[in-house]
């Protein structure tokens, strides 16, 4: 038997071809990610004789071309966690790190553990897609707070409490009512500046441009606080520029999160277990989705309890002689985004305390027995993932 231990990086790989009792059968050798070298190495390796097994470890994106093409050529091809191969075979003092060495490792640790190899298993198109789509609503998230913040924080010295205006949500396309309204009175000035009678029908006219509600009581509680606060900042085209130039970069990464939501949501139709999930308390359109993107087939896992483990929110037992601690932290071993979709739904439950529901009711009697709030959120999302 021949194992091929892959050692992945950014646009190449190094290879190795081990056999038992530590027999290099091809010297490590490095192949570029083209479609070429590729190729040439899938024929490289059908010309060795007896089964041949491919080892690789999970780097993120990196693996993705190598393990796609090798297991459409046919191959048994394991793509195993990272954390799995870094201890594996350390028995020297001199810790020496280079790809060749990595790759080696590779490959023996797929003969020690040849039986046991998971198959790698390409996704489905629409998984591996909402997937992604997914992880780039997570980072422009992140972008839309910061860039939030950045628009309060100039407003604090122009408009102070803008943004405190209006409780309206967002719309379909991401847009808010005080974000638009920010960017046409962007100053106290352009709101205080004016007679009570010329604001309220200066914000009719704005409101009904923009497809909002008109309230004559609304508009003179706008024009009171614009008129109980004065701009630190001076009301100068400079000013307008940066408050313009914040608000229109907040449009446009609202614009892209709505669209974003709307693609996953139209991707998480497709899927069978779609009704299913929708049909739980507490997951609605958006993390309903996120959820599927971040469980995968479901049928993957063997247990309830290998779910859970994939979370990272089991608590491994730790016993040694006499010494059995029943208390333990959660692992953090899996997916952290997941982990942090499971707390928004437990989140959700602790809001509207469905009284009927079996997790809100484990979740109110944890927290009867005194647990902390991190404690029973934790142990209530543990109940939700077994009953997905």
């Amino acid at each position: 038997m021949n194992c091929v231990g892959i050692d992945v990086s950014k646009g190449k790989s190094m290879i190795a071809v081990m056999q038992p009792l530590g027999e290099v059968i091809i010297s490590p050798f490095e192949v570029y990610h083209t479609g070429s070298e590729l190729s040439e190495l899938a024929r490289l390796l059908k010309s060795l004789d007896g089964e041949t097994r491919v080892v690789m470890e999970y780097t993120g994106n990196y693996h993705a071309p190598v393990a796609w093409l090798l297991h459409d050529a046919g191959f048994y091809v394991s793509v195993v966690n990272a954390m799995l191969v870094h201890d594996y075979g350390n028995n020297s003092l001199r810790r020496a790190k280079t790809d060749k060495k990595d790759a080696i490792k590779l490959a023996n640790y797929g003969l020690d553990h040849w039986l046991t190899l998971p198959r790698y298993v390409p996704e489905e198109d629409t998984r591996l897609m909402l997937k992604n789509c997914y992880r780039q609503y997570q980072q422009y998230s992140k972008v839309k707070t910061m860039l939030k913040n950045n628009l309060i924080s100039l407003l604090d010295t122009a408009f102070p409490d803008a943004n405190r205006l209006f409780t309206s949500p967002a719309r379909a396309d991401g847009s808010e009512k005080w974000v638009d309204f920010v960017d046409a009175f962007w100053h106290c000035e352009c709101v205080c500046g004016l007679s009570a009678k010329a604001f309220v029908t200066k914000y009719q006219k704005w409101c009904k441009k923009h497809g909002y509600n008109f309230s004559e009581e609304k508009a003179l509680d706008i024009y009171a606080s614009a008129c109980g606060h004065f701009g630190v900042m001076p009301k100068t085209n400079t000013a307008k520029l940066l408050v313009g130039q914040a608000v229109s970069q907040l449009r446009a990464i609202s614009a892209a999160l709505a669209a974003l939501k709307q693609e996953m949501q139209a991707l998480a139709e497709r899927l069978p277990e779609y009704p299913v999930v929708m049909g739980m308390f507490g997951v609605g359109p958006t993390l309903g989705p996120q959820l599927m993107a971040e469980i995968g087939d479901v049928r993957r896992f063997y247990s309830k309890k290998a779910l859970v483990a994939f979370a990272g929110i089991d608590a491994p037992p730790y016993q040694s002689g006499q010494m059995d601690v029943r208390s333990r932290s959660i692992s953090k071993r899996g997916s952290a985004a997941l982990r942090r979709t499971l707390f928004l739904v437990m989140s959700v439950f602790l809001q509207q305390s469905p009284t009927d529901e079996p997790i809100y009711q484990f979740m109110d009697k944890k927290r009867a027995e005194g647990k902390p709030y991190r404690v029973y959120m934790m142990a209530s999302a543990n109940k939700f993932l077994r009953i997905y």
